[in-house]
């Protein structure tokens, strides 16, 4: 989808339509940017950028809470629409997901007039706009469905698919983020092709495990399958402070509310887990986290807050003289139903 939270917004307020728009806290706060209108996007608003940020870049941005039951009930309409084509439909987040379709439940033979009749179909429904890429493989899907954006259609055909990558940015590829892709400007890869030079055990060298996926990236290679669906790894919510706060008392009651959060979404999922984790990150952008794992399950919101809140006075306890001011704190659980793998799930759920 397209600035999908901000084009909900724009399209349920008739009024903002054309105007900056940006989905998160206040401005002037130090909540993060939810989504941001393609209007807003031209001041160089972007998702994740602290507000007061944002509000520097555009004092005139309207700015606007998340309505997350307003983008579920969109996201539903859609996902029922990609069910008329295939059951093979891995969602990323409310607004992307990947679709197999490579036996497709209307016979249709290529890929790229069922992802124009669903972008018709979206747009008829919900009248939002959508972006699609088509390709062989996850990976080229990916870099295609931006290639066009907002509202268009892309393929890389299998054939084509090294062209495309040999003269595209390193910053432009799924997976290589700002700081990594800072790494390889320093080590003079700036483009696909560059990428091509260096062996896997090089790439392994510089990057640990993620080498081997930029060896393969820069080949346009990706075996990865379309899973339906993924069992989460914790469940957790956290919020970040329009003011860093050092009073415990305040902590605790925010604290309480997340254990309530948490506790609803593990309802929600029919989910109880074993280990908690306490995490927090300072005025000083330090972060820490604390794990305790219990012999019995953890779900109920008072069994949540008992345990964080514990975890919360150990760090206390740990800091010499004045405590250091929080900025964000949250909990997750993992260790579901018995699953012992403790990985953090970024999916997380954010309060503003």
């Amino acid at each position: 989808m397209d600035a999908f939270y901000a084009s909900v917004e724009q399209r349920d307020k008739k009024e903002w339509k054309g105007l900056p728009v940006v989905v998160g806290g206040p401005p002037n706060s130090r909540a993060v940017v939810c989504a941001a209108s393609y209007e807003a996007r031209k001041f160089g608003i972007r998702s994740a950028m602290p507000c007061y940020q944002a509000f520097k870049l555009c004092p005139e941005a309207i700015f606007t809470p998340p309505r997350f039951d307003a983008y579920r009930k969109v996201s539903y309409e859609i996902r029922e629409i990609f069910s008329e084509y295939t059951d093979l439909i891995e969602p990323l987040s409310l607004d992307e997901a990947y679709l197999d379709v490579t036996e497709n439940k209307k016979n249709i033979p290529h890929a790229t007039t069922v992802a124009k009749e669903i972008r018709e179909k979206v747009f008829h429904k919900t009248d939002l706009t959508c972006s699609a890429g088509v390709s062989s493989n996850k990976f080229l899907a990916k870099m295609a469905s931006e290639k066009n954006k907002p509202n268009g259609l892309a393929v890389i055909l299998p054939e084509d698919a090294g062209t495309f990558l040999a003269n595209l940015s390193l910053s432009k590829f799924h997976g290589i983020g700002k700081k990594t892709f800072e790494k390889m400007q320093s080590m003079g890869l700036q483009f696909g092709k560059d990428l091509l030079t260096l062996k896997e055990e090089e790439l392994i060298s510089h990057f640990g495990k993620m080498g081997r996926s930029y060896f393969y990236m820069a080949r346009g290679l990706d075996d990865r399958p379309v899973v339906p669906y993924r069992d989460p790894k914790s469940i957790g919510v956290e919020t970040t402070f329009e003011k860093d706060s050092d009073d415990f008392n305040f902590l605790y009651t925010v604290l309480d509310g997340i254990s309530k959060e948490t506790a609803r979404r593990l309802e929600k999922k029919d989910k109880k887990g074993k280990t908690l984790t306490l995490k927090i990150k300072y005025a000083d952008f330090t972060n820490v986290s604390r794990s305790i794992t219990s012999e019995r399950v953890l779900f109920l919101a008072s069994d949540l807050l008992e345990q964080s809140s514990s975890l919360l006075a150990s760090l206390w306890k740990e800091s010499p003289g004045q405590p250091k001011k929080v900025r964000l704190i949250g909990i997750s659980i993992s260790n579901l139903n018995g699953n012992n793998d403790l990985e953090i799930d970024d999916g997380q759920l954010k309060l503003f």
